[in-house]
């Protein structure tokens, strides 16, 4: 987005020295002017802001690699062996989809659990197999993304990882929160606008009219409505939440490809069944 050049700077160096993996480095400005960079990283340079799905779809698009791996440009990677960890696990299982990463606060706080995507998120260190990922702090398979369609473009923002996590596990692969993988990243105070609470439901209600048989849509957007009305404390993001679970009926949603019960049963295995 342009705003934040001293991070995007930290972002790449932490990338290009990585060891032990042959690496390529895509930067994509979303509508916005790139500061100088460093000769061997690629640019893909974008009109305007097309949000940050569509956006990483055109990185992905001038990519080469087996690997696609995500990074927002106010996060980074400490260790230099992340590149090689992270290629070592796929080559390792065929079957693997997806890797998220764990993500550390750089001044020592405590790991938070929002971070962590499962329901039992109370210990950051245990990996798991998992029903969703983290956008910016995540590797994932160029097969698998190219089966499941790539991210959800129209989305603009909100639900676009579980979207594409949905549509890589109805594709028969799995996903992995990886403790071992570290994104480091500033810790950051959960604060939303409305403009949030309203595309976070529209994008729930296209999410699962895309993607989830009927009875299963059904329940868990009841589910969200309730856990929406005794979460959510303020009228005005109230309001603004409801326009958008408006919208997101009336909207086109895209290509519907409900997953196959065996699916959500998988996801029920994992931890978490698709109602919630």
């Amino acid at each position: 987005m342009g705003t934040r050049p001293a991070e995007l700077r930290r972002a790449v160096t932490s990338v290009l020295e990585q060891e032990g993996a042959e690496l390529e480095l895509i930067v994509v400005s979303n509508g916005a002017e790139l500061p100088p960079l460093p000769e061997d990283v690629k640019t893909v340079r974008l009109s305007e802001n097309i949000g940050i799905p569509e956006g990483r779809n055109h990185g992905v698009k001038a990519a080469d690699g087996d690997i696609v791996l995500f990074l927002d440009d106010d996060g980074w990677y400490r260790s230099r062996d992340l590149a090689r960890h992270v290629s070592g696990r796929f080559a390792a299982d065929p079957g693997l989809g997806i890797v998220t990463f764990r993500i550390v606060d750089p001044d020592g706080g405590p790991d938070q659990r929002r971070y962590v995507p499962r329901l039992r998120a109370g210990d950051p260190l245990r990996s798991s197999r998992v029903t969703t990922f983290l956008g910016g702090a995540a590797a994932v398979r160029r097969a698998a993304f190219d089966a499941a369609g790539g991210l959800p473009g129209g989305f603009f923002y909100a639900h676009e990882e579980s979207d594409l996590a949905w549509r890589v596990l109805d594709a028969g692969y799995h996903i992995e929160y990886d403790a071992e993988a570290v994104m480091y990243h500033p810790s950051t105070h959960p604060s939303r606008h409305e403009d949030f609470y309203r595309l976070n439901a529209r994008n729930r209600v296209w999410l699962v009219r895309r993607n989830l048989p009927w009875p299963l849509a059904l329940s868990h957007l009841g589910v969200w409505i309730g856990i929406t009305v005794l979460r959510v404390r303020s009228l005005s993001a109230l309001r603004a939440w409801f326009r958008g679970f408006g919208e997101g009926w009336r909207g086109d949603c895209g290509r519907r490809r409900p997953m196959r019960w065996s699916t959500a049963w998988r996801m029920t295995l994992a931890g978490r069944p698709p109602v919630i």
